[in-house]
């Protein structure tokens, strides 16, 4: 059977202008995962990842790590089916339907640094109301269409796999979330129950022979672990 190994980048800069840029924890979560592949011998035969800058950078400081190690390891391709949903898109379009029952709703997502615990909990509440399917908006992705799109990418992904190859795949959250829905066939909520625990490049393993997928292992973050540095385990 072959691995796919879904990785999720590092930590983001939460709270920043532009979120879409590993932090300083995020750099060096993405250096412990790759030193431990390399010291693991986990041979890639490919690696992917989407468009998203900081799914690019965890993969190419980890990739690097294969280097420092003296082994090979694959070039990155590129596949915007692995791209995280819009989560702001998500909020924008979400959010004024939710004010009368949340009235400080948008101050607290305006200071979501300063307010983690509260945005966690209204950031839930609207993915809930986006994957329920009762609240779609025109210009906004669902989430039938946001799983249709990851289901692609994973079809492409096993038309062109040999078999007994290792591919990593440098992803979201999110992403991760949609695979779980598609393998697993738990109920989309349930899936993001299990989201919110998601650690900052973790690995989830899935086995497949041919088109058949199975989900091997999830949110391994045993690399991280074992440097008994609780900082280094983040979860956004």
């Amino acid at each position: 059977m072959g691995s796919i190994y879904l990785i999720r980048h590092g930590q983001a800069s939460f709270g920043a202008d532009d979120y879409d840029v590993l932090s300083p924890i995020g750099i060096r979560q993405a250096e412990v995962l790759g030193a431990h592949l390399a010291q693991l011998g986990v041979r890639l035969d490919r690696s992917l990842s989407g468009t998203l800058r900081r799914q690019q950078h965890t993969a190419n400081i980890a990739l690097d790590q294969y280097a420092t190690a003296g082994m090979s390891a694959p070039a990155l391709e590129i596949d915007s089916a692995f791209n995280e949903f819009d989560a702001d898109a998500v909020v924008r379009s979400l959010l004024p339907d939710l004010l009368s029952e949340e009235p400080h709703a948008l101050e607290i997502l305006r200071n979501a640094a300063q307010n983690r615990a509260e945005f966690q909990r209204l950031f839930a509440i609207l993915v809930g109301r986006w994957i329920s399917g009762e609240h779609e908006k025109p210009d906004l992705l669902s989430w039938r269409e946001f799983v249709s799109q990851v289901q692609a990418g994973l079809e492409r992904l096993l038309e062109q796999a040999a078999s007994k190859q290792n591919i990593a795949v440098f992803t979201s959250g999110g992403t991760v979330t949609a695979l779980l829905h598609l393998i697993t066939g738990v109920a989309p909520a349930k899936a993001f129950e299990l989201n919110w625990q998601i650690v900052n490049t973790s690995l989830s393993c899935l086995k497949f022979r041919g088109s058949e997928v199975s989900l091997a292992s999830f949110n391994s973050h045993v690399h991280l672990q074992l440097l008994k540095a609780p900082e280094l385990i983040t979860y956004r």
